[in-house]
């Protein structure tokens, strides 16, 4: 809810202001399962309080990972196209940015092509667990025969493999496996993710509140209170995404992201720019 004096933000449920994020999480239709004028998503973002947004799509790959769900690599130009135009003016501000999976054997590649773009975020995912698109509807049939603790183990392997490349710089939708209600007991949870998180942390990484995960299943954002606790006690910083693949899911519910952050301690989130960021209160003074 916005705030009835004017000022950019949210009026929580203790009556204090928090700030508006910028939504650091957002595709455009050459990932070819979104939807939408990029000029819109922008357009959305001004309307629900935002200063920037940062366009992060799918990244090419030449190798023909997961090709139904990116740009090929000679839509990447096309891309730019899309995006620079409304750099150069207009409001909110827009950032340039990537979603970059890791996978086995991708380090080659992604450190060479990401060194020579001019990014102001990476995003960093895992979406396989070897050929598995565990997160895809279409092959949601495979978690009937799955051991679910299993499952997770390995995409716990896969995410601290992916923060130890140095290669990303925010860990997106942190517990992503739950996404169809596949959900680790606390107990399990608390135990494997702790080394993960201290691998981000080591690696200098943030993590995002992806609030996609309350438009699921699972009807959560990513990552759950336990988790967000537990990354706060290790000073590893936050930023917000929606996963918006569609105009009117960019800044998805972030005044209810925005309280769960300050639930689990934070107090501040980042801002990036040319990859460097910058920290910001959550809270008006």
């Amino acid at each position: 809810m916005l705030p009835a004096n004017g000022e950019e933000g949210f009026v929580l449920d203790n009556g204090t202001c928090a700030s508006v994020p910028p939504d650091y999480h957002v595709h455009t239709p050459l990932c070819k399962h979104a939807e939408g004028h990029v000029a819109d998503y922008r357009a959305m973002a001004g309307r629900r309080g935002m200063r920037e947004i940062c366009f992060t799509d799918h990244m090419p790959d030449p190798s023909g990972y997961d090709p139904q769900h990116r740009m090929e690599p000679g839509q990447y130009a096309e891309y730019l196209q899309l995006v620079r135009p409304l750099q150069r003016d207009g409001s909110p501000s827009v950032l340039l940015g990537i979603e970059a999976d890791f996978y086995d054997g991708c380090e080659g590649y992604v450190r060479s092509w990401l060194r020579n773009q001019p990014f102001d975020l990476v995003l960093g995912a895992v979406h396989y667990i070897g050929g598995w698109g565990f997160d895809n509807p279409s092959q949601m049939a495979a978690w009937e025969r799955a051991d679910v603790r299993g499952v997770w183990k390995e995409y716990f392997s896969l995410l601290g493999r992916m923060a130890d490349t140095r290669l990303y710089d925010v860990v997106a939708h942190l517990d992503l496996p739950k996404k169809f209600g596949h959900r680790l007991d606390d107990d399990h949870m608390r135990e494997w993710v702790q080394p993960v998180l201290d691998r981000i942390a080591a690696a200098d990484m943030a993590i995002e509140i992806n609030t996609s995960g309350l438009r699921r299943a699972v009807g959560e954002a990513y990552p759950s209170a336990l988790i967000l606790q537990l990354a706060c006690e290790r000073g590893v910083p936050i930023c917000f995404g929606s996963d918006s693949h569609r105009p009117e899911e960019v800044g998805w519910a972030f005044d209810a992201a925005v309280q769960t952050a300050l639930d689990a301690g934070y107090r501040e989130h980042v801002l990036f720019r040319n990859r460097k960021r910058t920290a910001r209160p959550l809270v008006h003074r």
